[in-house]
């Protein structure tokens, strides 16, 4: 015999948000569902993309653990001039 109530409540129109909008509805067991990224808004679907600045947080890394030898440095602080 099944156990009764051991489910959680189901929503067929649960709304998913991002930035403040309702972006879409679906299925959930939240009524609401926030979300920071979604295909309306994604790099891969949308074809755009941000560059983001590794290199100084390698270099820094690096320069903490003392990993960076002095031809790298060197080499470094000529492309920056």
């Amino acid at each position: 015999m099944p156990k009764p109530d051991i489910h959680p409540t189901w929503y067929p129109e649960a709304k998913v948000i991002c930035n403040g909008e309702v972006v879409m509805t679906v299925g959930s067991t939240q009524p609401e569902i926030n979300v920071d990224v979604w295909s309306g808004n994604h790099p891969y679907f949308t074809g755009t993309q941000k560059i983001i600045d590794t290199e100084g947080r390698v270099d820094r890394f690096l320069r903490k653990y003392g990993m960076l030898d002095s031809k790298s440095d060197a080499s470094n602080s000529n492309k920056e001039k």
